[in-house]
This record gives C-alpha cells, sequence and structure tokens, in this order.
C-alpha cells in the first residue's frame, strides 16, 4: 500500500437557512430609466455600502459598481427599494452618458464581485427579467 500524504485543507461550512434559495446569488437589474436595483444579498456582499461609483467599460461591455462614501467625487447614492431588503441606485444618466438602452427591465446574468471588491455587471450577459413588474405591460398573443 502506498504511503499517501494528506494535505490539511482549510474548510468552510455552507450556510442554510439564512437566506431563501432563490435570493442567495447576486441579484441585480436595470430598468429603461436607468435605476439599478439589487437584491438584499447582493448589497451585503458588497459590505453594505451608502454609495457606488458607476463605471463603464465600453470594449467589453461592462459596468462596475465600485463601493465609495457618499461624499466621492461622482458618487451615487443607494436607496432602499421595496419590503424585503433590496436596494436601488438611480442613474439615468447612464443611458446618456453610454450607448446603453436596456429594451426594458434586463436581469444581469453570472453578476460577480472581483477582487477588489466592485460588482461587475456584463451588458452582454443580459436577459429580459421575468420576475420585473414591467412584464404586466406586455401583450399577450
Amino acid at each position: 500500500m502506498r504511503n499517501e500524504r494528506f494535505i490539511d485543507r482549510t474548510w468552510e461550512v455552507l450556510p442554510r437557512g439564512d437566506v431563501a434559495p432563490h435570493w442567495s446569488g447576486l441579484y441585480v437589474t436595470m430598468n429603461r430609466a436607468g435605476s439599478i436595483v439589487m437584491s438584499r444579498v447582493t448589497h451585503e456582499r458588497l459590505d453594505q455600502p451608502e454609495a457606488v461609483r458607476i463605471l463603464f467599460d465600453p470594449v467589453h461591455g461592462r459596468l462596475a459598481l465600485e463601493p465609495v462614501k457618499p461624499d466621492a467625487q461622482n458618487a451615487y447614492p443607494i436607496r432602499k427599494y421595496g419590503r424585503r431588503g433590496g436596494k436601488i441606485v438611480r442613474a439615468y444618466r447612464i443611458l446618456t452618458e453610454f450607448p446603453i438602452t436596456p429594451p426594458d427591465t434586463v436581469e444581469f446574468l453570472n453578476v460577480k464581485i472581483d477582487a477588489e471588491g466592485k460588482l461587475i455587471l456584463n451588458l452582454r450577459d443580459i436577459r429580459i427579467s421575468p420576475k420585473a413588474h414591467s412584464q404586466c405591460r406586455l401583450k399577450k398573443d
């Protein structure tokens, strides 16, 4: 029998019961008015900033929300949204300054928080949000 070495690993416990399964991931949407809405869990994983700086990467078609202090230059405040702890960033100017025109409320897929703590939103990896209230306006054929 071979002599095997075991590497000591640091184990982490997967939490259960603190967040409903369908809200445990990072969830962010943007509507046609440029308002960016994030779930409570997403805001908590960003370390609950009071404001963000919005960055645009035209080469890769991405937005980034960088947590900053409310008095920082170009800081957009994060406000309460809804009854379940969601947060909203009202940024209509994003539509006028950058070539971004969402067809309806869109949900960002594969949202990530990078090593620097920025929330990365890929504009090429979106879908029309099935949870958005704007879907009520659509005519059914």
